[in-house]
């Protein structure tokens, strides 16, 4: 965090302690203005909770909360239902279109399109199956298509074959979670020492991008993240606007922002639904690597665009979704 975004250690520190007391505020929020609610982010800076609304009383509301009103045209389940109609017509989307996701910072869902193709037919079509809503739909200029991170390591190596990627977050069974686009239910895994591992027990891809890996009793669980000497202590989800960092072989340990929940992103492969946006880089050979804010495990590494030295966009695939998807606890 201090190379990433500039701050000392006390600066990090305090950051972190102000992130950690935002979900409390925004689920009180969220439950308190019900279907008016229209998002929570967090500033630039990661010291002001800003929450949307759309009529004065609900801006009291929330500044007697201690966060920040926004006045917005949509609410958050208004831009759910346009983001849900555009997921109903993902078969269609051509290769020109990247991804999509609701951003409630401004107010609008987010399409991102190659940028010789914002004003296609084909980007027009896919907008319009928004329905009366296409005003609510922003279309953005996306310089590269996302790709699944193949040869990956999120926080240690493993591999499948003469395949690599990482470790997404230990589990309590004896093995751990990672991405699905690494290896299909039954391949044997061996790990960084090329020791032999374990198996796939569940994979999903596309549509997700989730599995889990149960390791043989050579292999002990722990709930630590390499690059970092937090441990993992739970999953609370991070709010959109606050730091989040990855573990990854290629490029180590790397932080950015949330951007934005529930992201569709149109892989080669087919569509994968339910990721989260961040500004944290990656590279190939990251995939399936832990996503960490504090100490709260957040996903594994999906698939990204960018690099390391240019700056990038990587998506996760929220852990939460993982464990309940196959029964699993996290080690801790």
């Amino acid at each position: 965090m201090q190379r990433e975004f500039g701050l000392t250690a006390e600066q990090a520190k305090a950051r972190m302690a102000f992130e950690s007391a935002v979900p409390a505020i925004e689920k009180s929020l969220k439950a308190e203005l019900s279907d008016r609610f229209a998002g929570a982010w967090l500033n630039a800076e990661g010291n002001k909770l800003i929450v949307g609304v759309t009529n004065d009383a609900d801006a009291a509301l929330v500044r007697s909360a201690g966060a920040v009103p926004q006045r917005v045209k949509y609410t958050s389940e208004q831009l759910d239902t346009v983001k849900a109609l555009l997921d109903g017509q993902a078969q269609f989307a051509g290769s020109d279109i990247h991804a999509w996701y609701v951003d409630p910072a401004t107010n609008s869902v987010v399409v991102e399109v190659a940028e010789a193709s914002a004003s296609l037919a084909s980007t027009r079509g896919f907008v319009a199956a928004a329905g009366q809503d296409t005003d609510a739909v922003r279309v953005v200029p996306s310089k590269e298509r996302p790709q699944p991170l193949y040869n990956i390591v999120g926080g240690n190596a493993y591999y499948i074959g003469s395949g690599r990627c990482s470790v997404g977050f230990a589990v309590t069974v004896g093995g751990f979670v990672t991405a699905g686009h690494c290896g299909r239910a039954g391949s044997a895994t061996t790990g960084y020492n090329r020791v032999s591992q374990g198996t796939f027990r569940g994979s999903s891809f596309p549509g997700n991008d989730y599995a889990w890996v149960k390791t043989n009793t050579n292999w002990t669980s722990t709930n630590q993240v390499a690059g970092t000497s937090a441990r993992v202590a739970g999953s609370t989800v991070a709010a959109i606007g606050s730091s989040v960092c990855r573990s990854g072989s290629t490029t180590g340990w790397r932080c950015g922002t949330v951007g934005a929940y529930n992201a569709t992103v149109n892989y080669a492969q087919g569509s994968v639904s339910g990721l989260t946006r961040t500004s944290a880089c990656a590279q190939p050979g990251d995939s399936g690597g832990s996503f960490i804010s504090g100490t709260q495990a957040q996903g594994v590494t999906s698939g990204g665009s960018g690099n390391c030295s240019v700056g990038g966009t990587t998506y996760f695939q929220p852990v939460n979704e993982i464990l309940s998807a196959y029964g699993l606890s996290l080690q801790r």
